[in-house]
């Protein structure tokens, strides 16, 4: 085993995420480190709660970074809220709704899975038809499998008494998110997309409705939101604090560093560099005789998906950016694993500098 500093290289990270991280959070990293009962540390987490309800849309009390990865922000929507008995309605539209139906599944609640195209975005009426009576409805903001936004607004208008969970991990940070204005009550998200800090955390908000009609004893004791609340002074900066796990604190204070660089650009201007460098990464490539995937009128800037060309080796194009020029984009997944390219222009890379750098290595490398 070599010594890391020259194992390692410098990587433009343009696939479905992690992206690179904005500067900010990357010297976050370095600052001493704190306990996870420092007063300075509690500080740290309620303003970084604060900073993930302005992103989130939403006023709800109950919102902190869960310390683990997106996918864990699924599991504790999921096992808080559905328990055997209950019914949960998932939309299905790409690989994170398969995983959706997947955790829901092993609650013991009755999952009704409604299935759609690939590269579709959600279909809101079938999706509220498919049962009379859900405890919960669950859809993908922003399907990292596919690049296609689905309309939760529409959802939340149509939800009566479920309560509706989206999965916010692609979207948070890159386009607008409204969750009260939509009448969301669970959200989750990752740490390592458009907020651009390094993969570890998992932003998580509640509804009071939802807590109110919470299971109560989960069955994961590491995500029981009741236990969590005791740690993140239910996320609202109360005194005391009991002791649940170790928290990532350095973690936190990059999160921390990373949405004071969103807020301080401005929401708006943030989503708009997005939509910039997104429009501008996808006329490239249909100028350059490419078809998206992504139904048109919804697809994502921060995720673009395009077909291979015909003829094109996918993972040789993929091997080539990285050995020779250090850029990294993902495949496709599932049936799509060798036919469809997901490109990412996320964080601190939605940057038109960032899309011309791209276009001009992919275009020597299928030269």
């Amino acid at each position: 085993m070599g010594n890391l500093r020259h194992m390692l290289r410098a990587r433009t990270l343009l696939g479905p995420g992690p992206c690179n991280p904005y500067p900010e959070a990357t010297v976050a990293l370095g600052q001493p480190l704190l306990g996870h009962l420092d007063p300075l540390f509690l500080q740290v987490l309620d303003e970084t709660s604060d900073r993930l309800r302005t992103v989130f849309g939403t006023q709800n009390r109950r919102t902190l970074p869960l310390s683990a990865t997106g996918s864990a922000g699924m599991e504790a929507a999921f096992v808080n809220t559905l328990g055997p008995g209950d019914v949960a309605v998932v939309a299905v539209n790409g690989l994170f709704g398969q995983r959706m139906v997947e955790v829901a599944s092993r609650t013991g609640a009755e999952v009704v899975a409604v299935e759609h195209e690939w590269g579709q975005p959600v279909d809101t009426d079938r999706v509220l038809a498919a049962h009379p009576s859900p405890k919960v409805i669950a859809a993908v903001h922003a399907e990292t499998s596919t690049g296609v936004e689905s309309d939760m607004a529409a959802l939340g208008a149509g939800k009566g008494d479920a309560l509706l969970v989206a999965d916010c991990v692609t979207s948070l940070g890159g386009i607008p998110v409204a969750l009260d204005e939509w009448g969301v009550d669970i959200a989750y998200s990752g740490s390592q997309k458009c907020l651009g800090v390094a993969p570890g955390l998992a932003p998580f908000t509640i509804s009071d409705r939802a807590w109110e009609r919470r299971i109560t004893r989960p069955q994961s004791w590491y995500l029981d939101l009741g236990l969590l609340g005791g740690y993140a002074g239910e996320a609202g900066g109360s005194g005391g604090r009991t002791y649940h796990h170790t928290a990532p604190t350095g973690m936190v204070v990059s999160l921390h560093a990373g949405l004071g660089r969103v807020l301080e650009e401005g929401l708006d201007a943030v989503h708009a560099r997005h939509a910039a460098a997104g429009g501008a990464l996808q006329a490239g490539l249909e100028a350059r005789g490419m078809r998206l995937f992504a139904a048109e009128g919804h697809r994502l800037p921060e995720l673009t998906t395009v077909w291979v060309p015909d003829g094109v080796d996918s993972a040789a194009v993929r091997k080539r950016l990285l050995e020779e020029y250090g850029i990294e984009i993902g495949g496709g997944v599932g049936q799509y694993a060798a036919t469809v390219w997901r490109i990412g222009m996320m964080g601190h890379n939605a940057r038109p500098d960032t899309v011309a750098m791209f276009l001009a290595a992919l275009d020597a490398v299928l030269a």
